[in-house]
């Protein structure tokens, strides 16, 4: 495959010097930015995170700030979640639905005031879609991209990591909660969270010329911890279930569908909330499911999505897909039809391999 050319359409990161030094093999373009895939392999990689601490380059994730007196106001109109009960210190993951409740996109919202959000973007260009709302609606508030760029810190020697830097009050930082500790001169909004399920934390880099001190200072502090530079691990992702907006799940699918109903909560008169009202109540037409695929060590997904067959009908799409070394198996996420989603039930996926067997699993692996 040919390479990728940087430009002001696609940008690097604050980062990018110390990803380039650590030796990414292939990237993905993500948000116009680029994100690195692995480095060592896929397997080497995803074996070193769930042994040890892995620094990562998230800034593709862009953050849009919303700020102002009617900035609750704008939350509650672009999302199906109750924004009302965040607490000042929380994160929310919060999907973002068009006026068909299909999903624009799945950010993490940082409540940073009573009358400022960050949204922490997944792949798509939700600004303007945000933007437009608050102009066509008149609204009482400030959008904009920050120049706010998270550096995740992911594994189970994270905490350890993370202590030699910020002190051990980073310790006490709660799932999807955030403190704002000191860094040289500044101070970062630090959250207990992101894309893996091994544990870790995202530091949200106020400032670009903060970036590489950051990231230099980590790799020297977790030497003996054997710290590497890594990236979202895609056996590692789909072991967990964690899903990938505009692949796992697009525009097309509501957040129902995506097996996100616990997320659609909110009492206001959201944008697609008719739609996704009745999917609540009759259920949807499909839905995500884990799927162990037939056959061993030999299936790497090629993008595109593989038709799921049924008794020689057409009942989903497989969008992400691998060899597990731990599960010694296929994994998969797919977007199931009702009449074929019960665990256990028996497929065919029409792999670039030829068709392989496959089953519904009750849950994800890990």
């Amino acid at each position: 495959m040919a390479g990728i050319v940087p430009s002001r359409r696609v940008r690097g990161t604050p980062f990018s010097e110390g990803v380039a030094a650590a030796g990414a093999k292939a990237y993905t373009v993500y948000n116009h930015m680029l994100l690195a895939s692995y480095f060592e392999s896929y397997e080497a990689d995803y074996r070193h995170l769930k042994d040890h601490v892995q620094i990562w380059d998230v800034a593709v994730e862009r953050q849009v700030s919303i700020k102002g007196p009617d900035a609750l106001k704008l939350m509650r109109l672009i999302s199906p979640r109750d924004m009302d009960k965040m607490a000042p210190d929380q994160c929310y993951y919060m999907p973002v639905c068009d006026q068909n409740g299909g999903m624009l996109n799945d950010p993490v919202a940082i409540k940073i005031a009573q009358d400022h959000y960050w949204l922490s973007l997944a792949d798509g260009d939700l600004l303007q879609w945000v933007l437009g709302l608050a102009v066509g609606q008149g609204l009482d508030v400030e959008i904009e991209e920050p120049d706010v760029s998270p550096l995740a810190v992911q594994g189970p020697k994270s905490d350890d990591l993370m202590e030699r830097l910020f002190g051990p009050e980073v310790r006490d930082i709660k799932f999807f909660r955030y403190k704002r500790l000191a860094f040289m001169d500044t101070e970062f909004v630090v959250a207990r969270s992101g894309w893996s399920k091994q544990g870790g934390f995202e530091i949200y880099v106020d400032g670009g010329a903060y970036g590489m001190p950051l990231f230099n200072r980590l790799l020297e502090l977790g030497e003996d911890l054997n710290v590497r530079v890594g990236c979202p691990n895609l056996i590692e992702r789909i072991e967990g279930g964690l899903l990938s907006y505009g692949s796992d799940m697009r525009q097309d699918n509501t957040p129902v569908e995506a097996g996100l109903a616990k997320y659609c909560n909110s009492p206001f008169d959201y944008i697609g909330k008719a739609v996704i009202e009745q999917q609540k109540k009759d259920g949807p037409p499909r839905i995500i499911r884990p799927v162990a695929i037939d056959g061993e060590g030999d299936l790497l997904h090629n993008g595109t999505g593989w038709e799921v067959l049924s008794e020689g009908q057409s009942v989903g799409l497989i969008a992400s897909a691998t060899w597990s070394p731990d599960f010694a198996t296929n994994v998969a996420i797919g977007m199931i039809d009702k009449k074929a989603w019960e665990p256990g039930t028996r497929l065919e996926v029409l792999t670039q391999n030829g068709v392989r067997g496959a089953t519904v699993q009750e849950k994800f692996w890990i």
